[in-house]
């Protein structure tokens, strides 16, 4: 079924105002941004951003952009070591107070993302929802969203994909800006922030969803 916006603010105002703030927000961010890519340029090596393909609106594909938070270190054998070994301390700051994700402010302002939305998963998740949890596609992914200010990866899959449709019914001005305000609330009080997601939540999706098929 066609998502229908649920009102003149997602229909005609929720992108054009995405774009605006964003734009704003990278200008007067771009200091702190740059200074940040440095860093990580010494610390971490090139490349200094880290690139992921996500699905995105109507399951298209898009380039995800965040700082990079962890080294190419190898074993023996030239394979990547395990994320925790590869993960730094100035990584592991990066995500606690989640400077990684500044980058974002380009996908948002290109039109890959939302400010506020569900969160882009992985590409390997598709074929695993259910046919009501594929709607978190009917719209722009967000930098945050309802099921990261309700516990984020502190979550099962289930309840953090529920939360995703409860926001795609019913988008509303007022909601958005709740969602914003509680995530720069979450950010200052470094609340519910994992550095090692693995760690927080109960693993990755396709595989908790493969197991199940298989039982």
């Amino acid at each position: 079924m066609k998502h229908e916006p649920y009102g003149l603010y997602e229909k005609y105002v929720k992108r054009p105002l995405d774009c605006f703030l964003s734009v704003i927000a990278f200008i007067m961010l771009s200091p702190l941004m740059l200074m940040l890519a440095v860093l990580v340029r010494i610390k971490l090596g090139s490349p200094v951003f880290f690139v992921q393909e996500r699905p995105g609106k109507n399951e298209k594909i898009f380039k995800l952009y965040k700082f990079r938070t962890m080294t190419d270190a190898k074993d023996d054998n030239g394979d990547l070591l395990p994320d925790t070994a590869r993960l730094t301390p100035f990584g592991r700051v990066l995500r606690m107070t989640s400077l990684d994700e500044l980058p974002e402010l380009l996908n948002i302002i290109k039109g890959d993302m939302a400010i506020i939305g569900p969160r882009p998963l992985l590409t390997e998740y598709l074929p695993y929802y259910t046919e009501t949890e594929r709607h978190r596609h009917d719209v722009r992914p967000g930098l945050s969203g309802l099921a990261q200010v309700n516990g984020r990866n502190f979550m099962p899959w289930d309840q953090r994909l529920a939360y995703d449709i409860q926001y795609v019914k019913k988008i509303k001005f007022l909601s958005d800006m709740k969602i914003l305000f509680q995530t720069v609330l979450k950010v200052i009080k470094r609340a519910d922030v994992a550095a090692d997601t693995a760690a927080a939540d109960e693993g990755y999706l396709n595989q908790i969803r493969s197991k199940g098929r298989k039982n």
